[in-house]
């Protein structure tokens, strides 16, 4: 059985972006069952995956998030992460989060190149032992 997939990339960093859904097409073999959502930060990811969770088998979140001098950055981080983790529990389907939490760009784009195909690492993972 092939397994849909949903990639839900944040587009605010459109390079860190570009490299993390590279790096998670690279890893995912059969194209055709791959959908693509960009959104306007990582903040939203959690709400199109959630309004998607019965459309698809398995779901790799990307995005990017820098600190900044305000306490902005942990709200985000901590709301994100735990809403993700909360959908995949709840519905029990695997999320594969590939979201970057950095101090710096170039902390970000360092590790914009390996985080999409970890991510898509753990999803199919999780297909395969799930």
């Amino acid at each position: 059985m092939k397994k849909k997939i949903l990639i839900v990339a944040s587009n605010y960093y459109k390079k860190i972006t570009q490299n993390l859904i590279r790096g998670s097409l690279k890893r995912i073999k059969i194209k055709k069952n791959i959908k693509l959502i960009k959104v306007p930060g990582t903040f939203e990811i959690p709400f199109i995956i959630s309004k998607n969770l019965k459309k698809f088998d398995a779901f790799i979140a990307l995005g990017c998030v820098i600190k900044g001098e305000t306490p902005h950055f942990d709200f985000i981080c901590s709301s994100t992460f735990v809403s993700l983790l909360n959908l995949s529990t709840k519905a029990k389907k695997p999320l594969g989060n590939g979201i970057i939490t950095a101090l710096n760009m170039k902390q970000a784009k360092k590790r914009s190149l390996v985080k999409g195909e970890e991510a898509a690492n753990a999803v199919i993972e999780l297909i395969k032992n799930g």
